[in-house]
């Protein structure tokens, strides 16, 4: 009897194990943003969070129209989809989906969670942008839906002031708030609006984002205005 006990608590344990094994495992991530252009910061932020967070993939979706900037002058979306996809090629972990640049209207995040979620049922869909961005995530569309069905992570640069990101976010249920995640990347010094201006003043942009997507600006003369 105390065997069959024993085996049957044993056999238990090991199921719940393995189960709690999958789920950590099941895991997702979401790597949004105009990226105009993508460049090493992106790269290392997905990387870093993939590892850091378990995901078992990091799928980029650059924004068609971003809400946040609609009188923004920013490269065309097949342009910017193009570059990233460049960018991400040689991570077998790292894939780009078109679905923000072939949706009308405004690029919405819940929109892209929504779809992304649908794609991969039973994943936890982790989404990856700055914490600039999540710091006015109170300003987007459905937000405590948002927070909700997904984690955030917030990339930051080194000394970013967190306390300004939560200030702001003062106003979120304390249950939302835990679905926040911060996590610092060195490597976002680096900036696209930079990378912009130095090409217009003709400055090298080597080593701040891969050369196949320096190739393709170059070719293509994107940011020679």
């Amino acid at each position: 009897m105390t065997f069959c006990l024993a085996f049957l608590l044993t056999t238990l344990y090991n199921c719940f194990m393995s189960k709690e094994a999958i789920i950590k495992r099941r895991r997702l991530g979401i790597m949004g943003g105009t990226f105009d252009p993508i460049h090493y910061g992106h790269l290392v932020a997905a990387e870093g969070a993939r590892y850091e967070f378990n995901l078992e993939k990091v799928i980029f979706v650059p924004a068609g129209r971003p809400p946040h900037k609609p009188n923004y002058k920013i490269t065309d979306p097949w342009q910017r989809f193009a570059m990233t996809s460049l960018a991400v090629q040689s991570n077998p972990f790292f894939e780009v989906l078109p679905l923000e640049v072939e949706r009308p209207g405004p690029s919405y995040a819940i929109d892209t969670v929504q779809e992304i979620a649908l794609l991969h049922p039973g994943m936890q869909v982790y989404f990856i942008t700055g914490a600039d961005a999540v710091s006015e995530i109170l300003t987007w569309k459905n937000t405590e839906q948002l927070l909700t069905i997904c984690h955030f992570i917030a990339a930051t640069r080194p000394g970013y002031r967190m306390d300004d990101m939560w200030k702001k976010l003062k106003l979120l249920p304390v249950e939302l708030k835990d679905n926040i995640h911060c996590m610092e990347v060195p490597a976002l010094a680096i900036s696209s609006s930079d990378i912009r201006q130095r090409l217009r003043e003709g400055r090298p942009i080597k080593y701040l984002l891969p050369e196949l997507v320096e190739e393709y600006i170059t070719k293509n003369k994107i940011y020679r205005y």
